[in-house]
């Protein structure tokens, strides 16, 4: 196996690029529309739906305009008026159920509303459930694949890029989808409003129509101004954000260091540039809305001055001006629409490129094509050989590493900051891919080991203890089902963790704060060996677990220590003197070479590195010893 660090290298500055989404990608869009396929019979009854309802509204304008006014109240309606029908239904109405012509109108007019609700409604929610359940499917897609990126992904990409993909681009193509259903129901009507007008008058219908290119020129200006407004309010906004998450959440610096006036300005100004394009937006929307309100006006006046001529040579009804005055709206709104979801559209455009480019991320930890199955318990033997390994070509992190670990034996692991101790824990773990043939367990290479099975047999503590929301239990536990309760407990008895456990409120089924705040340092770093012990592996990897833990919380930590370790191979990353003198050997790492390997007498004996590190942190050690021990 060839290591990441061989091929070509990768672009991951694409994912801090600000995509602007400027043309419409339809092969992007038909990629999306997968999503939505498993629910195609929804989306057909909603299509169905919508294009009841746009016929229903352009017939409620007709029953007030045509069937009322010209036919019941004026007596003037032509045979061939573009009625679909109303007249004479309304009129078989009236004679069916013996009332007046005027009466049925109103009730026909009253059950033709109450159904394009309904269909309206219906349609929305028809075509809402599919999109919803759709995006649904994609974020779970989505959040399968970030979950199988190799640490090297991360180590290189924040992961608030990643988390903006997740949540606010895919809520930029909830928009973009339930919009295009949106547009469906406007432009129905428009083209049935506009086959009756023409049907009535053509030469005002065209005159109308005049007005069409003049609103679509605006409005594509308009858009085309917002739209940069738009982005510069969200980046204000994002930046609002991010001075105050930084501002509370260092809280406790700002308010040491007197900077809460300084952080107070630094926000104060961010927060005028967003009001000032907050401002501008609101403004440009504004003289739009007016545009669209008086172009709307002047057409209906236009309609009443070209009306009333030809009312005076009885080429058109009152009833037929009344309905081209109604059909305005049907005519103009589609543009606004159109204008409004282009703006969506280009939005959506952009988030779904980023979350395809997520998805395309095709970085993975190489598995092998026939893992081999590793037996029942492993003897625990670990061997690093001539291992090289480098995140980055240019900058080695490990060089010609080579040591053997015996079965249960605990080997400690110690070098300068940098020197690869963490690394090499990495590599065990394989978060990362590294050439065949380098580390074994048990003799077998592990780049025939399926990474899942390894690490099941690799428990590793970490100084720095993750808290998933959930209960104590299920922090230790992470699902396996193999850890039941009674395991849990026995594992935190073992580790010392159960006495504080069983004080708490609920004892093993206390719910924990956000990263575990609820509990002290010392208490989370128990619970991480409780966690490892209940898993059982055959491994065990400590790595600085003990760091930054007081004095009394230190004594049960070592004792926890030496009885996971017990029976078990044991690598150990630690600065604490008592832990890596217990150890049976110790491997110091300089630069990423091995510099030493022996005992902890052995070395010392050697006077060499390990001898230095020793004396510096005795030394420092005794120079924090309270004054008055010595009189003790």
């Amino acid at each position: 196996m060839n290591t990441t660090q061989k091929k070509n290298p990768r672009d991951y500055a694409m994912f801090d690029a600000d995509i602007s989404g400027a043309v419409l990608n339809l092969k992007l869009l038909r990629r999306l529309l997968k999503w939505l396929v498993p629910y195609k019979a929804s989306l057909a009854l909603s299509t169905v739906l919508v294009l009841i309802a746009s016929t229903l509204q352009v017939m409620l304008p007709i029953i007030i305009s045509l069937v009322a006014i010209d036919h019941i109240i004026r007596g003037e309606s032509s045979s061939d008026s573009p009625d679909f029908g109303l007249i004479d239904f309304n009129s078989n109405i009236a004679d069916t159920l013996g009332i007046p012509e005027l009466v049925a109108a109103c009730l026909l007019y009253g059950a033709i509303q109450l159904a394009w609700a309904f269909c309206g409604h219906a349609h929305r929610m028809t075509l809402i459930g599919p999109v919803i359940n759709g995006l649904r499917d994609l974020r779970l897609d989505l959040f399968r694949h970030l979950e199988t990126r190799p640490s090297s992904f991360y180590d290189r990409v924040a992961v608030g890029r990643i988390m903006t993909r997740v949540t606010n681009d895919v809520e930029a193509l909830y928009e973009l989808l339930r919009g295009l259903g949106t547009l469906v129901g406007e432009f129905v009507p428009f083209f049935v409003a506009l086959a009756v007008m023409l049907a009535i008058d053509v030469q005002l219908t065209l005159a109308l129509l005049l007005a069409l290119p003049i609103l679509a020129m605006v409005t594509y200006l308009f858009r085309r101004k917002t739209r940069f407004l738009f982005r510069q309010t969200r980046q204000t906004l994002s930046n609002l954000n991010q001075s105050l998450q930084e501002n509370l959440a260092g809280l406790q610096v700002v308010q040491l260091s007197d900077r809460q006036q300084h952080n107070l300005d630094r926000y104060t100004q961010i927060n005028e540039k967003n009001r000032l394009f907050e401002h501008r937006l609101a403004r440009v929307e504004t003289l739009y809305g007016a545009f669209n309100e008086s172009l709307a006006q002047i057409a209906i006046g236009l309609i009443l001055y070209y009306g009333a001529s030809q009312l005076m040579n009885i080429t058109m009804t009152v009833g037929e001006v009344v309905l081209f005055t109604q059909f305005v709206t049907m005519l103009f709104h589609p543009i606004v629409v159109l204008g409004e979801q282009t703006n969506i559209l280009f939005r959506a455009m952009a988030s779904g490129e980023r979350i395809f480019q997520a998805l395309d991320w095709d970085e993975i930890i190489h598995e092998p094509s026939q893992p081999v199955a590793l037996p029942s318990r492993l003897r625990g033997e670990v061997e690093f050989r001539n291992v090289r390994f480098a995140y980055d070509a240019t900058m080695p992190v490990l060089d010609d590493v080579s040591f053997t670990i015996a079965p249960g034996e605990k080997l400690a692991i110690v070098g300068p900051t940098g020197s690869g101790k963490s690394t090499l824990i990495r590599l065990l773990g394989r978060f990362y891919d590294f050439d065949d043939e380098q580390i074994f367990l048990d003799g077998l290479d592990l780049n025939r080991i399926h990474s899942a099975d390894l690490r099941r047999r690799v428990g590793v503590v970490l100084q720095d203890f993750h808290i998933f929301s959930g209960s104590i239990y299920d922090n230790i536990a992470l699902g396996n089902p193999k850890v039941t309760l009674e395991r849990a407990i026995e594992a935190a008895t073992i580790v010392n963790a159960h006495d504080f456990i069983s004080q708490l409120p609920e004892g093993y089924h206390t719910p924990l704060t956000e990263r575990g705040q609820n509990l002290s340092q010392g208490q989370r770093q128990l619970l991480a060996f409780a966690r490892v012990l209940a898993a059982d592996p055959e491994i065990l990897v400590l790595d600085e677990a003990t760091a930054n833990i007081d004095t009394e919380t230190e004594l049960l930590i070592q004792e926890a220590v030496e009885r996971l370790t017990k029976g078990r191979t044991s690598i150990i990353i630690a600065h604490r003197l008592q832990t890596i003198q217990e150890a049976d050997r110790v491997l110091v790492l300089e630069q990423g070479r091995v510099a030493e390997i022996g005992s902890h007498e052995e070395l010392l004996a050697a006077n060499g590195l390990y001898a230095t590190l020793h004396s510096l942190q005795f030394q420092s050690d005794a120079d924090s010893l309270p004054e008055t021990s010595s009189a003790s």
